[in-house]
């Protein structure tokens, strides 16, 4: 079961990082490529002012992380839900 989606691109240097952290701390999460589905850019774009700024992380609470690091991302991921 994944705990957040990660918006992506394929050319995106942050997001492969991210990425293996992720997988070598076992964390799951599933994947959206922003170009493959223009509409996913949308929530991105509303997440960041109207940037397509990517990874971004948008969990089931509705809240959003840019570009963060594991560490945050785990913390996130740890915090009992609201």
């Amino acid at each position: 079961m994944s705990s957040f989606t990660m918006y992506t691109t394929p050319w995106c240097g942050y997001c492969r990082r991210l990425k293996g952290q992720l997988d070598r701390e076992g964390i799951a999460y599933e994947i959206v490529d922003i170009e493959r589905y223009p509409e996913a850019a949308q929530v991105v774009e509303a997440a960041n002012n109207g940037n397509q700024t990517v990874p971004t992380l948008v969990f089931p609470d509705g809240t959003a992380l840019t570009n963060p690091s594991v560490a945050q991302v785990k913390d996130k991921v740890a915090a009992p839900a609201a």
